[in-house]
């Protein structure tokens, strides 16, 4: 399929069937994650994969959100490995961190639509909470959750994947 195709088919569901995603898929969306481009390739992003009952039963106290998944990718990144910019006056602590799990999180999300499993993007938690819930060290910081599965046959896209914004309201040439 043509990647913009794709991205424009791709939708964030919420209808998940109960069956595993198997290794192999895994396996390829890690990897799709792993191979991205991070600030100064120091690669700081870290996956975190929950499938085990325990690890999805935790996801009930960490977020409302958890969709009843059948596989989670918690992503993070590693405040020790990340690229600072000391010279931005703006925004004097930037780190690559955020930025680079970002690209990870958003390359595995294709990579699992082009292998027929669908996704959703999760952020409504409490990185503390995450935290101290699954254990994690202190320099490692939770970005996102990436739900992975299979549709249901109810499953389709919300009416608001559809609504986009004219390209001139997001582009201009300086």
């Amino acid at each position: 399929m043509d990647f913009l195709e794709l991205a424009k088919n791709r939708y964030s569901e919420r209808r998940f069937d109960p069956r595993s995603v198997e290794q192999e898929k895994l396996d390829r969306i890690l990897e799709a994650g792993r191979v991205v481009p991070t600030a100064c390739n120091y690669q700081p992003q870290r996956f975190y994969v929950l499938r085990s009952r325990d690890a999805l039963e935790k996801l009930k106290r960490v977020t409302h959100f958890h969709y009843n998944v059948p596989l989670m990718i918690l992503v993070c990144y590693d405040a020790n490995t990340v690229w600072r910019n000391p010279g931005d006056r703006r925004y004097r602590d930037y780190n690559s961190g955020e930025q680079d799990a970002s690209i990870s999180a958003t390359t595995m999300m294709y990579e699992a639509e082009e292998l027929g499993v669908h996704s959703i993007w999760i952020r409504g938690f409490d990185s503390q909470t995450v935290s101290d819930v699954y254990g994690l060290p202190q320099n490692i910081v939770p970005v996102m959750m990436l739900g992975l599965g299979y549709p249901t046959d109810k499953s389709k896209a919300h009416a608001w994947h559809f609504m986009r914004m004219p390209i001139a309201d997001m582009a201009a040439e300086l």
